[in-house]
């Protein structure tokens, strides 16, 4: 149910998907915010469409800092936050042709420091997934730690945070106009007008439009286009087991799903900002690229989706004030990394939208916020 509209707040908060609900979740606690989403329903995009895996080695190195403050909250969420576990068992293996292996010593040298991750062979790739055709994969990383995420409950989870803390969720808000007159924000909406004090610009791939209306430049976001598809698994074989499967150079993934598997060809396909649909040519990839690894014949697709991870030239998120418009944060490019990130990226971003200091133990486990800032040359073109 969308809240009323608020005549004026100290914080606007623009996208209800996950990097819009969660810090405006921190957010709440020590300021009236309000949470503007374009759609009728939070995390219709984005967030909604995510594989949902919780895994500390994927991504840049900020995005790995981040990944492994936030193991805390996924582990131990505040009382009441969800009605059950946030995280459960999966384990992800990064898998190798032998063309490949170059990939795989790159990724365990960069990886050399405090990651729990080992190198499989191509006896205990097969004793792990044995539905892998013989001899394709000679090698693996392995991140026993990988787990799956419970996306829906950790995004309601913050949106129930939210409001329980005064703040107020318009649906069907999308903005239309921003004007700063000196004094602070004036935002027209679908649903009227509001003024705000400090606009977080957490709209996705629309966040490069939002600051166009601001008067911002734009950060040089791309979306791209990730398609997915739900497949059965053969006639007899159990799959539940099994761990995330990931092509070492990200060429495809496989992941169970509730007894059937869910596949992708990891496909990376600008897009300007829209609801996202599966390609033909995309899906024809994904399949061939599955069988081809897999002793696995896909005979029909029992669902298919796809969605938008929008980065900047880094692949690392932006999250500070703008350096030439007053009052205007930035809060965009996670990629394919927003769900994983999202509590420590949260408190890391409300401390900033506060003009604090970052929690030290964010800080702690590898992240500098400059690596963040808009203000960074991957984010000016």
């Amino acid at each position: 149910m969308s809240d009323r509209l608020p005549q004026d707040v100290e914080i606007a908060v623009i996208g209800a998907g996950i990097a819009g609900a969660s810090v405006a979740a921190e957010l709440a606690t020590s300021a009236r915010v309000a949470l503007l989403e374009r759609e009728a329903q939070p995390g219709y995009h984005t967030t909604g469409r995510s594989a949902a895996l919780f895994s500390t080695i994927y991504g840049p190195a900020p995005i790995r800092a981040l990944s492994r403050a936030s193991a805390p909250f996924f582990d131990a969420p505040p009382e009441g936050f969800a009605a059950g576990p946030l995280l459960s068992p999966r384990g992800v293996i990064m898998i190798a042709r032998q063309d490949q292996l170059g990939s795989v010593e790159a990724m365990l040298a960069e990886l050399a420091q405090g990651s729990a991750v080992d190198r499989l062979d191509a006896a205990a790739i097969a004793a792990m997934v044995p539905l892998l055709r013989p001899g394709y994969a000679v090698a693996a990383v392995h991140e026993p730690g990988a787990r799956d995420i419970d996306v829906d409950a950790l995004h309601q989870g913050y949106l129930r945070r939210f409001r329980a803390r005064g703040g107020r969720l318009v649906t069907d808000g999308g903005v239309d106009a921003l004007a700063h007159d000196g004094q602070g924000w004036r935002i027209d909406t679908g649903r009227g007008a509001i003024r705000a004090g400090t606009v977080v610009n957490a709209a996705g791939a629309w966040a490069d439009e939002i600051a166009a209306l601001a008067g911002a430049a734009p950060v040089g976001l791309v979306p791209k286009r990730r398609t997915a598809m739900i497949v059965s698994a053969p006639e007899g074989v159990s799959v539940s087991g099994y761990p995330t499967v990931v092509d070492i150079d990200e060429q495809f993934y496989l992941k169970p799903d509730s007894g059937r598997l869910l596949i992708s060809p990891a496909d990376e396909t600008p897009s300007p900002p829209c609801d996202a649909q599966p390609e033909e040519i995309d899906i024809a990839v994904c399949v061939d690229r599955i069988e081809r690894a897999f002793d696995l014949k896909v005979a029909r697709i029992d669902n298919k989706w796809a969605g938008l991870r929008s980065f900047v030239a880094d692949k690392v998120p932006v999250a500070g004030y703008d350096p030439s418009v007053p009052g205007f944060f930035w809060l965009a490019g996670q990629g394919g990394y927003g769900i994983q990130s999202a509590p420590a990226l949260a408190r890391c971003a409300a401390a900033l939208v506060l003009r604090a200091d970052p929690p030290a133990d964010i800080v702690e486990h590898g992240l500098d916020v400059r690596d963040l800032a808009p203000e960074r040359p991957a984010c000016r073109r």
